[in-house]
């Protein structure tokens, strides 16, 4: 008995050794980094000493996976920003993948999305229906290198004021010393907590554009190591994990999934309708190959222009309708073809504007399109340079009912619905000039793994094939 106490004992001890060398030394991984952030609640911030936010707790359990020690460095943004790209082993977050910053770092995410919008003091005095309109407003406060910042410089705005963070930010808002300040409004939540005020004393008067957060690597950083990072995200995506922290901290339910899929207000092609659902004949195809392929991701309505953008910009992004044509067509991959359109010139009836050939519409004072919009890119390339451009098809359609411009590029299956939503009748206009006929597809970013769009195309095949396309294409075009 006492051999086999003995033999039982030693036993425990060797598979308690075991069990102690199977979870990872925090300071085993093969690579140390530096991880730099900043107070931007509630992403990441210092409260009673601790770093809390989304962004940290979700850095401690990957960091408990890999075995990497965690510890971060608190930084102003401009300092945490110019830090990371000169120091080899640096990691910043929370960082907005943009345009202006896609080659300079790596990525790993996306882990949150915001919306930005432009805020006044309530009750608000001023009245924004473009970017145009906010570029006349006396003072923008910016922050330095923040993604919103670079953005607007790039739109063209020159009525900039730079304050040092969110807070100061609002106090200036509040007291009339900026007219206007760019905010998502989770974080503009947060700030005006600090200032003992809520968030109905501002006013958001319009939607710039959407941005999804990521951890971005010094580019010196292995490709490996931020592919171990990009796995444990895609892990706590799907456990559950970053959900439960996005209730907790966003006060919403949906994070970023591990594929993006976005469309736009283009009715009856996809909308959000009076019960504030996304439906539309694109919308019921797309939901129709996410069924036959048993994983659903959620769909986010946008403005085109910002999600043309992000599909450019972000991985593992898909974006529906799009029209296929040579100058998008190596830039995304593609499934399809779900429809077919025609573009035309359309005039307002009775105008006595007469359109016959190309060459009639470049003649003409003003041709009205929809920025990003393949009709609008398509006339720059012919050389047009009487273009008048919004990202909202409807200010382009009030614009022609109002005689603002002469003629207004848009697809024959759209603009009814476009139309209507601005008041007006289809029997209002004429489609003057036929500009080209199109395929519309569903469009997947280039980094979007090919086994991916491949399942995507099977299973709007099968769709096809057994009948199950023509019944959604009747349901809305009957």
């Amino acid at each position: 008995m006492k051999r086999i106490l003995f033999l039982l004992i030693t036993l425990t001890v060797i598979f308690s050794g075991c069990k102690k060398d199977s979870v990872t030394d925090p300071e085993t991984y093969r690579f140390k980094f530096q991880f730099i952030t900043e107070n931007y609640k509630p992403l990441n911030y210092q409260e009673g000493g601790e770093l809390k936010g989304l962004a940290p707790d979700l850095l401690r359990e990957i960091c408990a996976a890999l075995g990497v020690p965690f510890k971060a460095d608190v930084l102003q943004w401009e300092q945490g920003y110019q830090t990371t790209l000169s120091t080899g082993n640096a990691v910043l977050f929370s960082t907005i993948l943009n345009s202006s910053r896609k080659d300079l770092f790596k990525w790993a995410g996306p882990i949150a999305s915001l919306d930005w919008s432009f805020y006044s003091n309530s009750p608000a005095s001023i009245s924004l229906k473009s970017l145009d309109d906010a570029k006349v407003v006396q003072r923008i406060g910016v922050i330095k290198d923040y993604a919103i910042e670079q953005y607007l410089l790039e739109q063209g705005f020159t009525n900039l004021v730079y304050v040092n963070n969110n807070i100061e930010a609002f106090d200036k808002l509040l007291k009339g010393e900026i007219d206007l300040y760019p905010s998502d409004k989770i974080t503009a939540e947060a700030a005006l907590q600090s200032l003992n005020k809520t968030i109905w004393s501002v006013t958001p008067l319009l939607t710039i554009l959407t941005d999804l957060v990521y951890f971005a690597f010094n580019k010196e950083v292995p490709d490996d190591v931020v592919a171990d990072f990009q796995r444990e995200i895609d892990k706590l995506k799907d456990n559950g994990t970053l959900s439960k922290l996005y209730q907790k901290y966003m006060h919403q339910q949906n994070p970023p999934a591990t594929l993006q899929i976005y469309t736009e207000q283009y009715p009856p092609l996809t909308y959000r309708n009076s019960f504030g659902e996304i439906t539309g004949f694109g919308t019921d195809v797309v939901n129709e190959i996410m069924k036959r392929n048993q994983v659903y991701y959620p769909i986010t309505l946008s403005l085109w222009s910002n999600a043309y953008t992000m599909i450019q910009n972000n991985p593992n992004f898909c974006l529906f309708t799009m029209d296929r044509t040579a100058a998008r067509d190596t830039i995304f991959q593609w499934v399809g073809p779900i429809g077919s359109n025609v573009t035309y010139f359309f005039t307002k009836s009775g105008s006595g504007i007469t359109i016959t050939s190309i060459n009639d519409a470049k003649n003409l004072q003003s041709v009205g399109t929809v920025s990003s919009w393949f009709s609008d890119q398509y006339l720059r390339q012919l050389g047009f340079t009487n273009l008048v451009s919004d990202p909202d098809p409807v200010i382009m359609t009030k614009k022609l009912m109002q005689g603002e411009i002469n003629t207004f590029v848009c697809s024959a299956v759209t603009f009814p619905d476009i139309l209507k939503e601005a008041s007006y009748q289809y029997s209002q206009v004429v489609p003057a000039f036929s500009l080209m006929s199109s395929d519309y597809y569903i469009a997947f970013s280039k980094s979007t793994p090919a086994g991916t769009v491949s399942q995507w195309q099977t299973a709007l095949t099968a769709i096809k094939q057994d009948g199950s396309y023509d019944a959604i294409y009747h349901k809305w075009f009957p």
